[in-house]
């Protein structure tokens, strides 16, 4: 596959709704701020079913089953590929959004915690991007996904999904400690901060794991975007 004038980037999607795929806002503000830093965007998620599938409404869960590349499709508007087909020469940096099926279908973490799996084929490309010196950018839940697909390596990245220090829905202590019992190094960080880890090229940011509003977490993407893209050769950045 012949590369774009432009970085190519992956954004690895997990589904379609924050309770049981990607969280809808962070993936939208992600695919905005791509796109007005210039870059070229492939839209990418396994093709397996979902853990299971929520209703929104009320937080029930559903007796139904849906696919994880099927669901993507709705915010990537048809336009997606498998996660199986795309290699490290593939794309230039990759970018996970959050929501709960980074921690559902992408990894068990949500079930597992520390000792939770990770899908084959989003593993390996996250570990081959980061051997590769190719940039790599998470959201919320996505550095829990970074986190497991470097657990096995010697790779021990600097990574954050958040704070103690201001309001959460979630216990952000209980999630750094087992991202280091894994050989992440974790780092306390508001809605205003993201976490740049430059020895590996990759870069964090809270979001939704914060109590935050939709600009705040725009905000927040813009930052964690931008450092992304200026890890990459500058000539290939039209800032």
């Amino acid at each position: 596959m012949e590369k774009s004038a432009k970085p190519l980037i992956g954004v690895l999607l997990s589904g379609c709704g924050v309770y049981d795929g990607s969280e809808i806002h962070e993936a939208t503000l992600t695919l905005l701020e791509l796109q007005r830093m210039h870059t070229t965007v492939m839209c990418i998620a396994p093709n397996i079913n979902q853990y299971h599938v929520v209703n929104h409404l009320d937080g029930s869960e559903t007796h139904e089953t849906r696919n994880v590349l099927v669901e993507s499709a709705r915010i990537a508007r048809g336009s997606i590929v498998d996660v199986a087909s795309v290699d490290v020469n593939t794309i230039d940096a990759l970018v996970i959004p959050g929501g709960f099926g980074a921690a559902k279908n992408l990894t068990s973490w949500a079930f597992d915690g520390p000792d939770s799996t990770i899908q084959h084929d989003v593993g390996k490309l996250i570990l081959d991007m980061v051997r590769a010196g190719k940039p790599v950018a998470a959201f919320c839940m996505g550095p829990v996904v970074v986190a497991k697909a470097l657990e096995h390596s010697d790779i021990h990245p600097h990574l954050t999904v958040g704070t103690t220090e201001e309001a959460s829905p979630y216990d952000i202590g209980a999630i750094h400690q087992a991202m280091e019992q894994i050989g992440a190094h974790t780092h306390l960080n508001s809605i205003r901060e993201i976490t740049v880890d430059a020895s590996n090229n990759i870069v964090s940011a809270p979001c939704y794991m914060m109590e935050a509003t939709i600009e705040e977490v725009h905000d927040n993407i813009k930052s964690a975007v931008h450092a992304l893209l200026t890890m990459l050769e500058p000539e290939t950045v039209d800032a």
